[in-house]
């Protein structure tokens, strides 16, 4: 049986609050092309570079109070 829209719509609304966000995210994601293999496999190396520098201490980190401090000095 194939459900119309609204049908779907009124269903998704029962859903939690968690479950809806998640339903959300599925539904971009579906739109979203493949990502090209050389591209994602750049961003996995970046990952774990940056991963690996955190780990050693030798990135530079910012306390998160810091940065919105930041954030809402600059949107002023």
């Amino acid at each position: 049986m194939v459900m119309t829209f609204a049908e779907i719509e009124e269903h998704a609304r029962q859903l939690s609050a968690e479950d809806r966000a998640r339903l959300a995210e599925l539904m971009l994601e579906s739109l979203l092309e493949d990502p090209d293999p050389e591209i994602a496999a750049a961003w996995d190396r970046e990952i774990e570079r940056r991963v690996t520098a955190y780990e050693r201490g030798e990135a530079k980190t910012y306390a998160a109070d810091e940065v919105f401090a930041e954030a809402r000095r600059l949107t002023q």
